[in-house]
C-alpha cells in the first residue's frame, strides 16, 4: 500500500457513503516509523498527521515543521497530566481526553495559555477494562463537563476490541455525538475505515497501510 493507494480508497469510501469528496481527513499514523518513511509522505505533500507518545512527537516533529510547511500534528494515543503542556506546544488536536483530571488540566493550562488544541473525548465503546476512555453510559455527562470548563470539544474518538465487528461500536459513536450536538468522529484504522466512513466518520487513523509495518525491535 502507499499514500495514494489509501487516498484513493478513501475517496471511494466516500463517493459509496454518498459523501463529498474530501470530507473525510486521513491522519497519516507516523508512531515508530523510521524518519525517512516519514519524510518521504511529507514530501508526497500529506500535512496531516498522527502520534501516540508526546515524547516521541517532540524528537520528530519540529525539525519537520521548520523544513515543512502547514503540518498539523493530532495527539492520537493516550495523555498523562504531566505532559499536557508539552503536548500543548506540538499538536493541533488532542484525541484521548478521557478522565476529569485531564480534562480539568487541559482547562487550566487554556487559561494560561490563552488557546487550545482541538479535542475528542475518547470513548470506551467495548468496555473493554485495559482500554483508556470514558464508558457510553459515562460520556454525556462528560461532555457536558468538558463544556462547562469551556474546552473545545470537537468530537469523539473510539478504537473498537480487535475482535468485533467495528460497525457497532463505529454506529455508537456517532449516536453519542448527534445526541450531544458533535460533529467531529475520529473511527477506523487501516482493517476499517472505509467501513467509518459509511458511519460518518470524519477523521480516520491510517499508519501500517501508508508507512508500512512497524519496526518495534
Amino acid at each position: 500500500m502507499s499514500l495514494a493507494d489509501i487516498t484513493d480508497r478513501l475517496r471511494a469510501a466516500e463517493r459509496a457513503a454518498g459523501r463529498p469528496e474530501g470530507s473525510v481527513r486521513l491522519i497519516a499514523v507516523s508512531k515508530i516509523q523510521p524518519l525517512e518513511r516519514v519524510e518521504a509522505v511529507l514530501e508526497e505533500g500529506h500535512r496531516l498527521f498522527g502520534e501516540n507518545r508526546v515524547q516521541e512527537a517532540a524528537g520528530k516533529w519540529p525539525d519537520f515543521r521548520d523544513r515543512f510547511e502547514g503540518i498539523e500534528l493530532h495527539l492520537i494515543g493516550p495523555l498523562q497530566t504531566n505532559k499536557a503542556r508539552q503536548a500543548f506546544d506540538l499538536f493541533d488536536a488532542i484525541h484521548s481526553v478521557d478522565r476529569p483530571k485531564l480534562a480539568k488540566t487541559i482547562a487550566r493550562l487554556a487559561q494560561e495559555e490563552g488557546r487550545c488544541p482541538d479535542l475528542f473525548i475518547q470513548v470506551n465503546t467495548g468496555e473493554e477494562e485495559q482500554k483508556a476512555g470514558v464508558l457510553p453510559g459515562d460520556a454525556d455527562a462528560f461532555i457536558a463537563e468538558c463544556r462547562g470548563m469551556d474546552l473545545p470539544v470537537r468530537g469523539l474518538m473510539c478504537i473498537p476490541p480487535v475482535e468485533e465487528e467495528p460497525t457497532l461500536h463505529f454506529a455508537l459513536l456517532k449516536k453519542i455525538a448527534e445526541r450531544n450536538g458533535l460533529e467531529g468522529l475520529s473511527m477506523g484504522m487501516s482493517g476499517d475505515f472505509e467501513k467509518a466512513v459509511m458511519q460518518g466518520a470524519t477523521h480516520v487513523r491510517v499508519g501500517s497501510a501508508i508507512f508500512g509495518a512497524r519496526d518495534y525491535g
